[in-house]
């Protein structure tokens, strides 16, 4: 079912007109038990749903980050019901102002809702229209969801090299406005060093180099922010692993530019990895190879036998849960798993 995300006068609005202040307060009163009478019943889906990065670095990130799940379908349905009545009721209850910023609030929350189910769903293009229409917003919310968005539409196969160029470039403004608006947001943070990491690809080594420690920074607060969030975790153990495995000419190239280059160790990355798969176990593949490929960089060839195995084992769902599963396969076939 598709949403309107300016949706008009809903039957239950309507139904308000005329009505005195205690008949409305009194019908909402109704409406929302009888919603909750008939929602499903059964567990909360945990907010550490399986999380996705997408090919080639962060993608597709699942989890925590996403303030909703896979039930903010029937949560937005409910939540549509109420608010077009809660509206009605301010209108009759309250000064103007607060009805305008009331109005706004609900309008918000809808829009959110009606955005997370769409990434839920794997709709980047509809996601990206959706969000676009608000780009303007002072939301911090929207704003790093619009970043996401922008980024995941950059990465699908069908874009062309020039439009992916121009949505990395949008994703990181979209993400430091969402920063300017919520320094305690971690999802701002979290993007915001996603976007940055993306737009170094096209402004040099130097550019890159430097921009790792400002990365750093935005991973370590999105830790700091929300230390149950895996994603982060995991991608503040990428940034470990790349700059312990950086070839020795880019090492060169780091020495001379900088008096301090960024670097790390295999034993650093390796905790942050663990530190992920504690907070949320599987819920990633590429967690599980990279902690295989740390313990094989550790020269531990048991452990690593063992998370190879889980990442090949794991149910493919993506493209790269199954590039994934032919890597660890490959690495396995390496060696005995003997130390």
């Amino acid at each position: 079912m598709r949403f309107s995300p300016l949706p008009g006068r809903s039957a239950p609005a309507l139904a308000a007109k005329g009505r005195t202040p205690e008949e409305v307060m009194a019908l909402a009163a109704r409406l929302w038990r009888f919603l909750l009478a008939r929602r499903a019943p059964g567990p909360r889906p945990s907010a550490g749903a399986a999380g996705r990065l997408g090919g080639g670095g962060p993608g597709r990130v699942r989890g925590s980050e996403v303030m909703g799940n896979p039930g903010a379908f029937k949560r937005s349905l409910m939540f549509s019901a109420l608010s077009y009545l809660g509206f009605e009721t301010y209108q009759l209850l309250s000064p103007a102002a607060v009805v305008h910023a009331a109005a706004k609030g609900f309008r918000v929350e809808e829009i959110l809702q009606q955005a997370d189910y769409l990434y839920e769903s794997g709709e980047t293009e509809k996601l990206y229209q959706l969000l676009t229409e608000y780009k303007e917003s002072e939301d911090a919310e929207l704003l790093w969801r619009l970043a996401r968005a922008s980024r995941d539409l950059a990465q699908l196969s069908g874009t062309s090299a020039e439009e992916k160029k121009a949505l990395v470039y949008e994703a990181l403004e979209y993400a430091k406005r969402a920063l300017e608006k919520n320094e305690a947001s971690f999802a701002a943070h979290k993007w915001c060093a996603i976007c940055i990491s993306d737009v170094g690809d096209y402004e040099g080594i130097k550019a890159k180099i430097a921009n790792a420690y400002v990365i750093k920074e935005h991973f370590e607060k999105a830790i700091e922010l929300n230390p149950k969030d895996a994603t982060s975790i995991h991608l503040m153990g990428i940034w470990c692993y790349t700059f312990a495995e950086m070839p020795w000419y880019q090492r060169r190239i780091a020495n001379m530019l900088f008096a301090a280059p960024p670097s790390s160790t295999y034993e650093e990355a390796l905790g942050y990895f663990q530190k992920a798969e504690q907070v949320d176990p599987n819920f990633y593949s590429k967690n599980l190879l990279l902690l295989g490929k740390t313990y094989l960089k550790l020269q531990n060839k048991k452990l690593a036998a063992f998370w190879l195995l889980k990442a090949k084992d794991y149910p493919a769902h993506t493209e790269e849960d199954k590039q994934i599963q032919r890597e660890a396969a490959q690495l396995l076939a390496g060696f005995n798993g003997k130390n």
